[in-house]
């Protein structure tokens, strides 16, 4: 519900959570924790989009920002350990930067999802964002 520009703050909230793990964490975890709760967090969406399509009577509603949250950690979990821990704040920030670019233009493939019914379009333009955004920060970092 926070304005302006609810996704960017849903992935800000994202980042902000897998900061504990860049920083406390072993460089081999961040990956699988990351991709797990990527992997939870869309099954979450998937579940929960359809009523709040029902409740705000809207394709995608902004108030629904699970999905920048899977999005969000899907990039840093493509981003490869061995690359993210020479400079993880780099890593965050431009994980950060590069999902937000990739999921407000929404490059090819990334839009043609969007088209996909319910909670799975909501999701899975999210994901392909993040995707993108993983290895496109991947790229950089190198």
């Amino acid at each position: 519900m926070l304005r302006p520009a609810p996704g960017t703050w849903g992935s800000l909230g994202a980042l902000c959570c897998a900061i504990p793990l860049f920083v406390w964490a072993p460089p081999q975890t961040w990956v699988w924790i990351l991709g797990i709760g990527a992997l939870v967090a869309t099954v979450a969406g998937i579940l929960a989009c359809p009523a709040a399509i029902r409740h705000w009577q809207r394709e995608d509603p902004s108030q629904v920002v699970i999905d920048e949250v899977a999005g969000q950690w899907l990039a840093l979990a493509c981003v490869p350990a061995v690359i993210s821990v020479a400079n993880p704040w780099l890593t965050l920030i431009l994980g950060f930067l590069m999902f937000r670019i990739f999921d407000i233009i929404k490059p090819w493939p990334v839009s043609s999802l969007e088209r996909l019914p319910a909670g799975w379009g909501i999701m899975f333009d999210d994901l392909a964002a993040g995707v993108l955004a993983g290895l496109t920060t991947s790229v950089l970092l190198r």
